[in-house]
């Protein structure tokens, strides 16, 4: 079933679409509309009998989904993307989230198999090692043995811990407790632009003309915030390194 061209908006766009209708809406077909609601990309329909409608909202995500594929962005991406978008919200508030959100999102995920990861690892295979990535966020289940990487560029960085000598376990453990600061450190600077730059845009009545500067505001955060952080981690390595170093050369001169 091939593709129609999106209708334009109408009267109509009040009323509840069944799928045909919302996939003649959009320019998609049936089928993709299926695969998508099927990813998760659409929330469910309201169904009366065994026909499902839908309504404005289907209509924005999935044009939202179109305009991110046409960018690049993968399905797994895209995925990612919506998770946290409230499931009834309009074009415009989609719109937002996905610019606000974009700039942190990790790189595009990978799959392996358990045997594969450890392998990567330099550990033996084990049920063992897959629930504690697990359990750190690192990776998720899929079908059958298929694991899916949620953020391939941590699991290089963990190798390369590895690689110096440090066993696994010490790093899984070391790693569970590093997330948390972090996730309080990027709890303090969401607070920090809540509480500032996106209250005072809010206060203002959400001017349309200063959501450029908001939008540009959010992408500067990431590498200043990240640069902020990596000073101060430094400085206090550094003072850690040094009481290290005075105890162990301490040991050794005894």
């Amino acid at each position: 079933m091939s593709a129609t061209q999106p209708r334009p908006p109408g009267d109509d766009a009040e009323h509840e679409l069944t799928v045909d209708e919302l996939a003649a809406r959009v320019g998609l077909t049936v089928r993709n509309v299926r695969a998508y609601a099927a990813r998760g990309l659409l929330p469910p329909p309201r169904m009366a009998g065994r026909t499902g409608y839908y309504g404005r909202e289907h209509v924005a995500r999935l044009l939202l989904v179109r305009e991110m594929l046409a960018e690049g962005y993968s399905l797994a991406m895209i995925e990612r993307t919506l998770a946290s978008a409230p499931p009834t919200a309009s074009s415009a508030t989609l719109a937002l989230h996905r610019a606000l959100l974009a700039p942190w999102l990790p790189p595009e995920p990978e799959e392996a198999t358990g045997p594969e990861l450890a392998a990567r690892m330099g550990v033996p295979a084990g049920p063992e090692l897959i629930d504690q990535l697990v359990a750190l966020g690192i990776v998720e289940r899929l079908d059958g043995e298929r694991l899916r990487v949620l953020d391939p560029a941590l699991l290089v960085a963990g190798q390369q811990v590895v690689a110096l000598g440090v066993p696994v376990t010490a790093l899984i453990a070391a790693q569970a407790q590093v997330n948390e600061h972090v996730r309080a450190i990027s709890r303090t600077y969401v607070q920090m632009f809540v509480g500032t730059v996106w209250r005072g845009f809010v206060e203002a009545g959400a001017p349309p003309e200063q959501l450029d500067a908001i939008l540009a505001t959010v992408a500067r955060l990431q590498p200043v915030s990240a640069q902020a952080v990596l000073a101060a981690f430094r400085t206090e390595m550094a003072a850690e390194v040094a009481d290290a170093v005075e105890v162990a050369l301490g040991e050794l001169g005894g």
